[in-house]
């Protein structure tokens, strides 16, 4: 199991793990500039840092997989 995750995170480093490297930034990129963008305004509306924080963090958490729906392994 060690060896599995030495591997990709290898393969990650060197962007050799996905076919589309900059798909993977980019996606990832939209998803925290969503959370950043949420945290922000739910903080303006004058939700607790102690609420906003787990909300924002189930919101972004649950949009990461439907980002890299699309993302091919090389």
């Amino acid at each position: 199991m060690w060896d599995a995750f030495v591997n990709a995170l290898t393969l990650f480093i060197k962007g050799k793990l996905f076919r589309d490297f900059n798909a993977v930034v980019k996606q990832t990129l939209i998803g925290n500039a969503v959370g950043a963008i949420l945290l922000i305004l739910l903080a303006k509306v004058g939700l607790p840092l102690y609420v906003a924080v787990p909300l924002v963090g189930i919101v972004a958490g649950a949009l990461q997989p439907w980002l890299f729906k699309d993302l091919k392994y090389a």
